[in-house]
């Protein structure tokens, strides 16, 4: 199964980044350089998909629109992340 999700990317003030997952509420990492912060939340999404599915839980799907909420971003980058999760383990967490 192959989920893609928007991810922001923000730098912070002590130079790494914080990663944020909108579609996701609470689904958050970060990382010292870009690279670090987008492989981190490629992990973040895995488990925090994973945990919904062991809990009987949606996964949440994302449109093809997303909407971010920008007032409190000075800067930010966006990006889309996809993770493949096996049969394997989607049919373990049912």
């Amino acid at each position: 199964m192959e989920l893609t999700y928007t991810v922001v990317l923000r730098p912070e003030p002590e130079g790494e980044y914080t990663v944020l997952v909108p579609a996701l509420p609470g689904c958050l990492t970060c990382g010292a350089t870009i690279g670090q912060a987008l492989r981190s939340v490629e992990e973040a999404i895995a488990l925090y998909v994973e945990s919904l599915i062991e809990d009987g839980l949606p996964v949440p799907r994302e449109g093809a629109t997303v909407t971010l909420e920008t007032e409190h971003l000075t800067e930010a980058h966006v990006f889309r992340v996809s993770i493949e999760l096996d049969d394997a383990t989607v049919a373990a967490c049912a």
